[in-house]
């Protein structure tokens, strides 16, 4: 899995991060489904819907704050 950008995850309601779960990488808060992956599947060509169906845990909301968060992250840091 390639590793994503420090985005500021702390600030996503829908995400959490533990030393002791995968390796300390941000997951979808009550899974252990990295954040990555969302990003991997998309760029793979899966929607949102494919996404939370084939991660069980992941909610469509879930997914969708965490777009929305990397989207903010990212503006604030070309700006």
């Amino acid at each position: 899995m390639r590793s994503q950008p420090d985005l500021g995850w702390a600030g996503c309601s829908a995400v959490e991060q533990d030393p002791l779960r995968l390796s300390g990488a941000w997951v979808f808060r009550n899974t252990r489904i990295p954040v990555a992956a969302l990003f991997e599947n998309l760029e793979d060509g899966l929607c949102l819907a494919e996404f939370v169906e084939l991660f069980p845990g992941v909610t469509l909301e879930q997914a969708r704050l965490v777009l929305e968060h990397a989207a903010r992250s990212t503006a604030a840091a070309l700006a």
